[in-house]
């Protein structure tokens, strides 16, 4: 494949059978890696008029695709898993990122190591090594890494090297809590059957854990290993009787994982509740961004991240809509447990509740990852007031930006902010007017001047704080424009991008405000939702004025005709140089004359881009 070909010219080669495609940029980088039962349907959708003003990352994908890359598999099973090895390799910007919970701890069970230790850590990662949890109170984590250590002798420590070279063992292994891998005092199979002991223990599997000890104390016993049986017994005891109470538990529903989400846009939380013995014996909790698929297709991009990183896959997923490709998900799941696995989305009964108490908690996990930091309180306000200097917490803060490519095309954004919250009703976009080339100064004082003239003029409040993107010459020009309209004692301050350093009026230095403040999470906010808001302003403009050009004073050759014919060829020059074949192909044959003879007449006198 011609990597040097643009992404359209390869529409029409483009094979009806399975696949992964992969978009990439005017640099080679990958920015986009999808999946599809069929590489011409799916990847030709991405370019057809009617995806055009769809969602706002979908429209960013398409500015930044290139070029085009495909891959045909067999099956779609086959490119399920490709894709997600091309993801989890390439990590593209334009796939939706998993977010792992760290508010509670976990315990960690390494794989890779010859001898696997148990250890309480902060965050569960997508790393092959087995994660339980989280624990909730954390002291719950502590404990069971105890009982690990005192039941069943698995190793616990952080430290220590595996490899069986250490002169001595350690001080657990005194206090009968370790079997000693590290001093070579065990043997690989004894080892390895405590781990699995342990590991049925922390997934919950009592049941198939109690029938294991049980086997292992007859045999010691018959073996008149008495102290062994007698620590197998001591054990079965303690299972027996030390249940944990459940809130949820369930008769019938043995092994099952349920999995929830609250989605709002591109955003949402993800719990999945999994099922073990009748009893949910843990939960894990993820968020992802940047979704841009139907609730199906992200259910099924969901699971596949999911159950491709963890070990154990329960025989039934229950699921709160069907995802897509189902039969396909099933059957690359059954593929890696070896055995059937069915996706299933309850409508009623015990199951439908308990996905229904998921969905509660995916709800109350999305306020906390996503509106939470959005809402900050009383009190992130009253130290912003405190940090700042201002006169009062404030309670609405306005936010400016610039954006412009070389001065072209500016534009500027205003966000406004409430009790700690964006308040999206009051967003105003402006044209830059008055200022020509590229001087953001200017710029940040006409657009501060005009904004606060009218609310002048409307009688309407004044912001508690301005809040402006940019460092101490945008700052000097806001300030300026408020003392000329009579409202100098306007609280203002700026945010300087490379440094994170607030300035603010009358002050020499800068406030710097530690890097994991909540203060200053709060200022790069809203910083950052202005500039958002700025420059896909800005990119709608200068997508207005590029179609501006001599296509579309052709007669029958309007915006709508003129993007695709751009797209394909690159600028006007490359359409007036094409073969009329190729001009046909974009627009039909007697548009296509029509546009060939005044081009080539150059009868429109504008200019070329």
């Amino acid at each position: 494949m011609d990597t040097q070909t643009p992404a359209r010219l390869k529409l029409d080669d483009l094979p009806d059978a399975p696949g992964v495609y992969l978009y990439r940029d005017r640099r080679g980088a990958i920015v986009y890696v999808g999946k599809a039962r069929s590489l011409k349907g799916r990847v030709r959708s991405y370019f057809q008029e009617s995806s055009a003003g769809q969602a706002p990352k979908t429209d960013a994908l398409l500015d930044e695709i290139h070029d085009l890359e495909y891959i045909v598999t067999r099956t779609e099973v086959e490119a399920l898993i490709l894709e997600n090895n091309l993801i989890k390799k390439e990590r593209p910007r334009f796939n939706i990122r998993l977010r792992d919970d760290k508010n509670f701890p976990y315990l960690k069970m390494t794989t890779a190591e010859r001898f696997p230790r148990v250890v309480l850590v902060r965050r569960a990662r997508l790393d092959g090594n087995a994660y339980f949890g989280p624990y909730v109170p954390a002291s719950t984590a502590r404990r069971t890494i105890q009982m690990v250590a005192r039941h069943f002798k698995v190793a616990t420590c952080y430290l220590e090297d595996m490899d069986g070279t250490r002169p001595r063992p350690c001080l657990l292994y005194q206090l009968n809590q370790c079997l000693g891998p590290c001093a070579g005092l065990v043997d690989d199979a004894e080892y390895a059957q405590a781990v699995q002991d342990a590991r049925l223990f922390l997934e919950g599997r009592n049941r198939d854990l109690l029938k294991s000890l049980k086997d292992k104390m007859a045999r010691a016993a018959a073996e008149e290993r008495f102290e062994a049986a007698a620590h197998y017994r001591d054990l079965v005891k303690g299972l027996q009787t030390a249940h944990v109470k459940q809130r949820i538990a369930s008769v019938g529903l043995e092994e099952e994982d349920y999995v929830a989400f609250h989605r709002e846009g591109g955003l949402a939380s993800v719990q999945i509740f999994q099922m073990r013995g009748g009893q949910v014996q843990a939960r894990r909790e993820f968020s992802f961004e940047g979704i841009r698929e139907g609730d199906d297709e992200f259910l099924s991009t969901c699971l596949t991240r999911y159950y491709e990183s963890v070990e154990y896959i329960p025989k039934t997923i229950c699921v709160p809509v069907d995802p897509a490709s189902r039969e396909v998900l099933e059957e690359w799941l059954s593929g890696r447990k070896g055995s059937g696995v069915t996706v299933l989305a309850p409508r009623r009964g015990p199951r439908r509740r308990l996905l229904e108490t998921a969905a509660k908690n995916a709800g109350i996990s999305f306020e906390a990852m996503f509106r939470a930091p959005h809402t900050y309180g009383v009190e992130i306000l009253e130290g912003l007031q405190d940090t700042l200097g201002l006169d009062e917490p404030p309670h609405r803060i306005e936010c400016f930006d610039i954006s412009h490519i070389q001065g072209s095309d500016q534009v500027a954004s205003m966000v406004a902010w409430e009790a700690g919250r964006p308040k999206r009703s009051d967003y105003r976009r402006f044209k830059i007017k008055t200022v020509e080339g590229s001087d953001d100064f200017a710029a940040m004082g006409e657009v501060v001047g005009r904004r606060y003239a009218r609310q002048l003029q409307e009688g309407k409040d004044l912001p508690d704080l301005v809040l402006i993107d940019g460092g101490k010459g945008q700052l000097s020009s806001a300030v300026a424009v408020l003392e000329t309209l009579g409202v100098g004692h306007l609280q203002v301050a700026a945010i300087a991008k490379r440094e994170e350093e607030v300035f603010l009026d009358g002050r020499r230095d800068s406030v710097r405000i530690p890097h994991d403040s909540p203060i200053l999470h709060l200022i790069q906010r809203i910083r950052d939702e202005a500039h958002r808001f700025a420059v896909t302003y800005h990119r709608r403009t200068r997508s207005k004025r590029l179609l501006s050009t001599e296509l579309t004073t052709i007669e029958g050759v309007g915006p709508r005709r003129a993007r695709p014919l751009l797209r394909r060829s690159g600028s006007v020059q490359a359409v007036r140089e094409a073969p009329l074949e190729s001009v046909a192909e974009a627009v039909g044959q007697g548009l296509a004359e029509r546009i060939k003879t005044r081009l080539e007449r150059g009868q429109s006198g504008s200019s070329v881009i």
